[in-house]
């Protein structure tokens, strides 16, 4: 849906409505962004397009901002951002109500929408109730879009596919690193790709020694070479990058080491369960590259399924302490290394 709504406006194909919601605000801001950039000129911009704040609006305001004729243009912008702030956008149903009182100023607007105006909401971090009233009844002329946060293993793909959109090309420890440093936060990651393109002509790769180097990720010291150390057993060197961990926590927040060490093995786990073991059915089961089943099936081989059980119990019980949760006073640094020693014994 994302890509057919870019799509069509890059091709000026544009609805007088769009209901922007949903756990991903990377992609709302896509939509809203390319609306705010590309449909006026910068001179019909002055007199056509309006920036407004939930939290500073109500809805007979939003109305009449959406009602207006564009001057000099065919269109006007209206965008809303922070749209989950607005009081009475999402009237509450009632019970006992005659329908004179249960009348939607709002929806009633989504019924017959003024042609000529771009109306454009960014309701954030919230997903519509679909068995509502407003949900059902919101018109046929509304291009709703529903936005969902990414799975872990989603990551690397997606990665990929933006960077190639871009006109650029990624190794495959480049994309890993990335997904895996940087978590789910597609517009950290946008940012930081980003960066890196901008060092680079169109076509060329990124390598994992420009992320490295550009994105504060030490070359020896990462989660990727925790994994490997955790891979092969290797107490020593394992411990080596937990305390390098703890002495530069700004860049290594054991708080987003945990979950990566829990989602490396659920993807053991996933490999344990698999009827298919051949390359690209793990690949696409883990949602990784080919170039890195070998690496999990040794993991896998090192720990026997019983073994990743229990590991991932030590895991969650980790998480709760470093979160304060049954812990004293041990400070992170040192509840990280005895969650490394258990995993490893």
């Amino acid at each position: 849906m994302f890509e057919q709504i870019i799509g069509d406006l890059k091709k000026k194909i544009y609805a007088p409505v769009y209901f922007l919601h949903g756990d991903e605000p990377w992609f709302i801001d896509q939509v809203s962004d390319f609306i705010e950039e590309k449909v006026l000129s910068d001179s019909e911009k002055e007199f056509n397009q309006s920036i407004l704040y939930g939290k500073d609006l109500d809805v007979p305001t939003l109305i009449s901002y959406a009602k207006r004729y564009p001057m000099m243009s065919a269109y006007q912008v209206v965008v809303v951002k922070e749209a989950q702030e607005l009081k009475g956008l999402l009237k509450k149903e009632e019970e006992g109500k005659n329908e004179r009182e249960k009348k939607d100023l709002f929806l009633e607007y989504l019924q017959q929408p003024t042609p000529t105006t771009i109306l454009v909401l960014c309701y954030k971090y919230k997903k519509l109730d679909k068995r509502t009233r407003f949900y059902k009844q919101m018109g046929k002329q509304t291009v709703l879009l529903e936005t969902k946060s990414l799975y872990d293993n989603q990551l690397p793909a997606w990665i990929q596919q933006f960077v190639l959109g871009r006109g650029y090309r990624i190794e495959p420890k480049a994309t890993m690193l990335l997904s895996e440093y940087l978590g789910n936060d597609l517009s950290r990651i946008a940012n930081e790709i980003g960066k890196l393109t901008g060092l680079l002509k169109p076509g060329d790769e990124i390598s994992s020694t420009m992320v490295e180097d550009n994105i504060g990720i030490s070359k020896e010291y990462n989660v990727f070479e925790l994994q490997k150390a955790i891979t092969n057993r290797n107490f020593f060197k394992a411990n080596q990058i937990i305390n390098y961990f703890g002495a530069n926590q700004k860049n290594n927040p054991m708080m987003l080491t945990v979950p990566l060490l829990h989602s490396y093995f659920v993807k053991i786990m996933t490999i344990h369960r698999l009827a298919d073991r051949t390359k690209n059915s793990v690949a696409s089961a883990l949602g990784i590259n080919p170039y890195y089943v070998q690496e999990y099936e040794t993991a896998a081989k090192s720990y026997p399924e019983n073994f990743v059980i229990r590991n991932l119990a030590f895991i969650r019980e980790y998480d709760l302490r470093l979160k304060g949760i049954g812990n004293g006073n041990t400070s992170e640094a040192e509840l990280m290394k005895e969650l490394i020693y258990k995993i490893l014994h």
